[in-house]
């Protein structure tokens, strides 16, 4: 072989070898490059992973234990800021009002449970000694609630007792803001580990990109692959971002929502389709008295009152199932047995394919407004009482006239002591009753003020004692004291009335057991409240040993139309009037009672002195006469009767029924009649009229008017006549009448 061949062979040998090297070189470097393709790609998949788990983790501490330890402290927050424990306190100590009390208390035993439940969660040292602080500081608050109680009642000043319960809550202030501070800066460090971790995230996704664009250039498959990763890394980046400001920004709207719920002045309440209630807010804890607790889980029914009916509950149901909602008024009941009325709406919840998922009610409380109302409704009722009074009261006086006119007649026939005298007594007895059954509606109705004057109470006491022993059940005493004459400062109509009313009450109380009545009477040092007098004042109790009244029932015992007994068996007017006329005769009432004690009803009356009585009590036979008096009345059996009676005293009587006829006789023969007795409300020609007419031929004639009708004022010329109110007692007309004409003839 030559030399040429040699070297020919060499230089192939070289070029095949060449051939064969870069190849595997290439494939090398390929094998290499997909290594380190593989390696870094798992590098960065695991770098990644580690950022989202970090993130996740974050996220966890951001939205888990921290975000109801944050609630926790927003709860202990409200209990010592405004409206809490703290506000109520001090509001009691200076305004000594008991809803203050209540409601501190209430928040005491609420901040208790949220201190149990924020020992629950995980906390540090510095939380422990921050908590105990709190909690130390509102137990001292507990403690020194019991110490203005016991000085409010012993009736301390409210600077006094605030001196004495001063509270230096600075240190609880504190210990809240430390807590506030520490879950802030749990907060904050979980924010910043969720920020930290993104902004690696993105930092590798940059290395990544960079590497994968080096390695692009010796492999577009690989090239591609890493870019659809980096893609789908940077879209899994941005909808992390995203997600993380969504989460951000519905923890706010949920936090202003939560706020909102929680502070609405409206009752809120969330239930199941079975009704079981999820969720309430705090007005209907504070309204309802139940805690929340105390409600989840459970249906509505505990806050009915029993006054609405189950077809009102089962229509509510049927709406509200077929997707409509529900609007009406409950008469609810609280914890603590209290009724309110609250003016309700319920609506269905829908879910995005239309079924219904739960019921939220909402309520107003409208018991103010009902109480309001009813007021209203009670005005109505005390108007349309006035004006039926006003329209029976004639008549029916008349009719009472008639008969007590006829019962005296018929007494004077009747055999003292025999079975007549008996049965006339017991329908003059049913007379009286009457008309103070009648006085007691119109004066209720129309409250018109009294004729003060000097009058005699036990003199009063012992007829009303008479009236009452003669319809009483022989089970019940009666008892009224015996003394000299109590003289009092009053109008006698209403103190019969007061007198009469309250030992009725009394009856009542006692009802069909056996009982007693004491009706007493005493003068007493002047009370805290009345002025001063010269006649000093008079105390009259009615004592009864009969069930007694709740507190309840003693607070509303005066208003209008209350009443405990069943429906047709009370007005409620007779304690209401009873108050009106001891008001308007410058007085005082009181009871005291309790629950099988029995009740004692103490009034306070302006007294007087024995001199001061206008004129005593006629005894004996009635004062007599011979004088010719006209008798004016349209009802012909007043005037037979009051002709009658009259004749019995020995004057001459014309009675006229027609008072244009009366009118005519007077013109012809005017110095006939020595006075005139008329009524004031009659057809043709009222008494007011007729009364002027014949004041115009003799105006020094005296003039007596016998009516039913109360009225503003009478306008006559001359001397203002007297009036009488009808149903009249014969005695009383007789001692008028002759003190008319003594006065004219002196």
């Amino acid at each position: 072989m030559s030399d040429n061949d040699i070297q020919n062979y060499t230089m192939d040998t070289e070029i095949y070898l060449s051939r064969q090297i870069w190849p595997r070189m290439i494939a090398g470097a390929a094998v290499v490059l997909i290594l380190g393709t593989v390696v870094l790609g798992g590098v960065l998949g695991l770098q990644s992973r580690r950022q989202f788990v970090e993130i996740h983790s974050s996220w966890g501490t951001y939205s888990g234990a921290a975000e109801r330890k944050g609630i926790l402290i927003g709860s202990l927050r409200a209990h010592l800021g405004f409206g809490g424990i703290i506000h109520n306190f001090k509001n009691y100590v200076l305004r000594q009002d008991r809803v203050y009390l209540v409601e501190a208390r209430a928040q005491i035993g609420q901040f208790y449970a949220v201190v149990e439940e924020f020992k629950q969660l995980e906390i540090d040292a510095e939380e422990k000694a921050a908590l105990a602080v709190v909690l130390s500081t509102i137990r001292v608050y507990e403690a020194r609630l019991d110490i203005a109680t016991h000085a409010a009642g012993k009736g301390w000043s409210a600077a006094q007792i605030d001196t004495l319960v001063r509270v230096d809550d600075r240190a609880a202030i504190a210990a809240l803001a430390t807590l506030e501070a520490n879950w802030e800066a749990i907060q904050l460090a979980s924010r910043s580990r969720i920020e930290a971790a993104v902004l690696q995230g993105q930092q590798l996704i940059q290395i990544g990109f960079v590497s994968i664009l080096a390695l692009s250039l010796a492999s577009v498959i690989i090239a591609g692959m890493i870019y659809f990763l980096v893609q789908n890394l940077h879209r899994a980046q941005s909808l992390l971002a995203l997600e993380l400001g969504e989460r951000r920004r519905l923890q706010r709207s949920e936090s202003q929502l939560t706020t909102a719920v929680e502070q609405s002045p409206a009752t809120i309440v969330i239930t199941d389709t079975d009704a079981r209630i999820q969720y309430v807010n705090r007005k209907f804890e504070t309204l309802s008295g139940w805690n929340r607790d105390e409600v989840l889980g459970e249906t509505p029914g505990f806050l009915q009152s029993g006054r609405t009916s189950n077809g009102t509950y089962a229509n509510l149901r049927q709406r509200l199932l077929a997707g409509d909602s529900w609007s009406g008024v409950f008469l609810n009941r609280k914890k603590n047995g209290l009724e309110y009325w609250i003016d309700t709406t319920i609506l269905p919840l829908m879910a995005a394919d239309g079924t219904i998922q739960s019921f939220i009610a909402t309520g107003e409380d409208v018991t103010e407004q009902r109480h309001a109302r009813d007021q209203v409704v009670r005005a109505q009722k005390l108007e349309a009482v006035g004006q039926l009074s006003g329209g029976i009261a004639h008549d029916f006086n008349n009719i009472l006239t008639t008969i007590i006119g006829s019962a005296h007649l018929a007494g004077l026939d009747a055999d003292e002591g025999s079975d007549l005298a008996g049965e006339i007594e017991q329908i003059d007895i049913a007379a009286r009753r009457a008309q103070n059954l009648v006085r007691e509606l119109l004066t209720f109705a129309r409250r018109e003020p009294g004729q003060l004057k000097a009058v005699d109470l036990s003199e009063i006491a012992r007829e009303v004692t008479r009236l009452m022993r003669a319809s009483m059940p022989p089970t019940i005493k009666l008892n009224c004291a015996r003394s000299a004459p109590v003289v009092v400062l009053g109008d006698p109509t209403h103190l019969h009335q007061i007198v009469m009313n309250l030992c009725r009450n009394a009856l009542e109380a006692i009802g069909a057991d056996d009982g007693i009545i004491t009706v007493s009477f005493s003068s007493v040092d002047t009370p805290t409240g009345l002025p001063q007098r010269d006649g000093g004042w008079v105390q009259l109790q009615v004592h009864d040993n009969g069930s007694g009244m709740s507190e309840e029932t003693r607070s509303h015992l005066f208003e209008p139309f209350f009443t405990t007994k069943p429906l047709g068996k009370g007005s409620g007017l007779g304690l209401a009037v009873v108050y009106g006329l001891v008001q308007d005769m410058g007085g005082q009432i009181s009871v005291d009672s309790q629950r099988g004690d029995g009740s004692c009803f103490s009034i306070l009356l302006p007294g007087s002195s024995e001199q001061a009585l206008s004129e005593a009590k006629a005894r004996g036979d009635l004062p007599r006469g011979s004088e010719t008096i006209m008798l004016v009345d349209d009802d012909i059996e007043i005037s037979g009767t009051f002709r009658r009676v009259l004749l019995r005293l020995g004057y001459r009587v014309e009675a006229f029924s027609s008072p244009v006829v009366a009118l005519e006789r007077f013109k012809q023969k005017p110095d006939r009649f020595d006075i005139i007795l008329s009524d004031l409300m009659m057809p043709e020609l009222s008494g007011e009229a007729l009364a002027t007419s014949i004041r115009g031929i003799r105006p020094d004639i005296p003039i007596l008017f016998c009516s039913s009708y109360k009225l503003d004022g009478i306008s006559v010329p001359g001397g203002l006549p007297q009036v009488l109110d009808k149903p009249v007692d014969p005695a009383q007309l007789a001692h008028f009448l002759r003190q008319l004409l003594d006065d004219v003839n002196s």
